[in-house]
């Protein structure tokens, strides 16, 4: 007879502060030493000089995958748990009264989120039909279930709740067989963490948190699963000197298995969104109204009310094939890249509506990706009044219509022609 499935501490846990000091000494022994004799500095000027990875710039189409322990009640949001119990919204509270028992708690879902469909090479393969040159999975979002066997997340985590499966590492072997880049979510913090609740109520004047569970998850992470590109997330509540991101960043570029090739966003303290990091998200779904002038990256989700799977979705809340196609041409003629979100069941599939716009995408790419791949925004992004939208590569410049105007008629203003070409 199987033993009973082990729960995570309750939330708000019932810690003895024994068991704190405890997960703060084991912290301690999973974060590096860092023997830094020359190259970048844990300062914004020196990690900022760092030439972004020609790979991130070059590859333009990603997907971003939000799953997790939130993938079980797949009602509202991935921010179940914080408007259920953060906010104490009165619809989420009538949700779980309406079809849950009295008593039960978030911890609960967790051997729910079973993953008992999960097949990483499907997945890999959906992906590549898509297109898609890199694709982005939250390790942890903010409710703190880990996707891989941290250490630092004792029985809340996919090997000993739920899918007893490192979701991590295997998503990323079938991903690297196929040559697509691998890129790993993380938030910063955790809505909460007793110890992330400690440091808040002393004004970020401690870091208890950081060194018992963010510096250790990200640093293990690296080692553990050498990601491509580190998506950062859930810094906004306080600088970048409460998380001690610069050294961590200093450590990356110079030290870490990923040095050369790694790249990373700009969540790394609430005063670095759009002014420090590898390339800008900036806000999700940003869009600019003129050409940046650093690489950045728009990040949307096909589900348009959220990033997580939900039951609750409607078709109209899904993004069309147009829609989606007309992002993606947009954001990569201004110079960004498009991450483009999807949320997978409890279970581990990914629903059919999804995988028919996913498909689309990639047929689409397959026939016009020559403007979209390894391409640079020209020195006319768009024409006034049209639907064109130019990119180019080479000596080589491309027009993209994304509709056909109505007589059948269309001038270009932007490209002049040379005594060569009339």
């Amino acid at each position: 007879m199987r033993a009973p499935e082990a729960r995570p501490w309750p939330r708000p846990w019932a810690v003895g502060y024994v068991m704190l000091l405890l997960l703060l000494f084991r912290a301690a022994e999973l974060v590096p030493r860092v023997r830094r004799q020359s190259g970048y500095t844990p300062d914004w000027p020196s990690l900022d000089s760092r030439p972004l990875p020609s790979w991130f710039d070059e590859a333009k189409f990603g997907l971003f995958v939000h799953w997790g322990v939130f993938s079980v009640p797949a009602w509202g949001s991935e921010w179940f748990w914080w408007h259920w119990k953060g906010e104490a919204r009165p619809d989420f509270q009538r949700f779980m009264r309406d079809h849950y028992p009295p008593g039960f708690s978030y911890a609960d879902f967790g051997p729910q989120f079973t993953a008992r469909f999960f097949q990483p090479e499907e997945w890999a393969n959906l992906f590549q039909a898509a297109g898609a040159k890199y694709v982005v999975l939250t390790s942890k979002h903010h409710e703190g279930f880990t996707n891989w066997p941290s250490p630092v997340s004792w029985n809340w985590n996919s090997q000993d709740v739920g899918p007893h499966r490192d979701l991590v590492g295997e998503l990323g072997t079938a991903l690297r067989n196929r040559s697509i880049r691998y890129g790993l979510y993380h938030s910063l913090f955790e809505w909460f963490h007793p110890l992330y609740l400690l440091d808040k109520k002393n004004g970020f004047k401690t870091q208890y948190f950081v060194r018992a569970k963010t510096l250790p998850e990200l640093y293990d992470l690296v080692l553990s699963y050498k990601p491509d590109l580190i998506w950062s997330d859930g810094e906004w509540e306080c600088p970048d000197t409460y998380w001690n991101s610069t050294e961590f960043l200093a450590w990356l570029y110079n030290d870490s298995p990923v040095k050369d090739e790694v790249v990373v966003n700009d969540r790394w303290g609430q005063n670095c969104s759009c002014h420090h990091g590898g390339y800008y998200n900036c806000q999700d779904k940003y869009k600019p109204q003129g050409l940046p002038d650093h690489k950045w990256e728009m990040c949307t989700s096909m589900d348009k009310l959220s990033w997580g799977y939900r039951r609750d979705m409607a078709m109209s809340d899904i993004a069309e094939e147009s829609e989606i196609i007309a992002e993606l041409v947009q954001t990569v003629s201004l110079g960004g890249n498009y991450l483009l979100n999807i949320g997978p069941t409890k279970d581990g599939l990914i629903v059919p509506i999804f995988q028919e716009r996913l498909l689309a995408v990639g047929k689409w790419l397959s026939i016009n990706g020559e403007a979209i791949y390894a391409s640079t925004p020209w020195r006319v992004q768009f024409e006034k009044n049209t639907s064109v939208w130019y990119t180019s590569k080479g000596g080589d410049v491309y027009a993209i219509f994304l509709q056909w105007p109505g007589n059948g008629v269309l001038k270009l203003k932007s490209p002049v022609p040379t005594q060569l070409q009339r």
